[in-house]
């Protein structure tokens, strides 16, 4: 009869070596110094002029004389003024209606642009000039084309242009926007142009195999291929939509106007600060501009998922 013997073998132990201790805070210490620099640069920059405008909102302040003590009056001032909800809402109309309008273009745009091809190639590079310019060259070209008198509405068969669409009360806001489209839809665009290019080609030709048409392949897969870039592309065109500042100060000469029609919450507070003087509600306006900003982003990421996103190709 054998007799099988059964030889214990020592248990690992869970402690951590005191190498690979020292190794993991060397690593996290390493890693915040690489990053120090950006901390630096975004706390000297982006924390204490946020600090210093917040502070300011609480001061009374004509930008040059002293500077006193005002507590809550600014915001007081400016959380009743129906102005400061007039200028949000016209915020609100210029973020979701550019929304509306270059979304739609923008994807198109990418579409098309996707393939490769020389005449392709040619019109993105056409498509792409008007990022090259400042908002101020496109802003006084555009209100030079758009004079009623000596702009494109002179040209034979453009009469029906030839009225003041910056100087409408009805169509000055539309009319911005659509100069703010013409600017920012290829940039969105070049995003889409790149989301299209990465999906893989194996799946169009699966569908093929299987019989989708042109239509069926876009619906079923581009667009579900293209879900982080719509997100990502949404998000920057919302909340870049509070910075349109200076396109929109040339287009209606620095006034926001006719009357109060183009005068959104980032010209708001250049003219409360710099014409009217006051920069402690000037300062008020833009705490609430960066504190709306902040929301609409954290909103935005939060109910697209932004932060729980995984790659839609891990496998293939």
């Amino acid at each position: 009869m054998t007799t099988v013997v059964r030889t214990s073998r020592p248990v690992a132990s869970h402690r951590a070596r005191p190498g690979t201790a020292r190794g993991g805070r060397r690593r996290r210490y390493s890693g915040l110094l690489m990053a120090a620099p950006a901390l630096l640069l975004f706390g000297l920059f982006g924390l204490v002029p946020l600090v210093g405008v917040l502070v300011l909102s609480l001061a009374r302040w004509d930008g040059l004389g002293s500077i006193g003590w005002a507590g809550l009056t600014n915001w007081t001032g400016v959380l009743t003024d129906g102005a400061t909800w007039q200028a949000l809402w016209l915020t609100l109309k210029v973020m979701v209606v550019s929304w509306l309008v270059q979304t739609p273009l923008a994807l198109a745009l990418g579409l098309f642009q996707a393939p490769r091809g020389r005449l392709r190639a040619l019109f993105a590079v056409l498509w792409f000039l008007p990022l090259l310019l400042s908002a101020v060259a496109i802003g006084l070209t555009w209100q030079a084309l758009l004079d009623p008198s000596f702009g494109i509405g002179a040209a034979p068969g453009l009469h029906w242009l030839a009225k003041p669409l910056l100087g409408s009360p009805d169509l000055a806001l539309y009319t911005v926007i659509f100069v703010i489209a013409w600017q920012f839809v290829p940039f969105h665009a070049l995003l889409y142009q790149a989301g299209v290019r990465q999906i893989p080609v194996s799946l169009y030709e699966a569908a093929a195999i299987d019989g989708a048409g042109p239509v069926t392949r876009l619906l079923r897969i581009t667009l579900p291929q293209l879900k982080y870039t719509f997100v990502t592309s949404s998000t920057l065109m919302l909340v870049g939509s509070l910075t349109y500042f200076d396109l929109i100060y040339v287009l209606s000469g620095g006034t926001g106007g006719p009357g109060t029609a183009t005068r959104v919450l980032p010209l708001a507070m250049y003219i409360t600060g710099f014409q009217v003087h006051d920069m402690g509600r000037a300062s008020a306006i833009a705490t609430l501009l960066v504190v709306f900003g902040l929301a609409l982003s954290l909103l935005t990421t939060r109910l697209s998922g932004f932060t729980r996103m995984d790659s839609q190709q891990e496998g293939m």
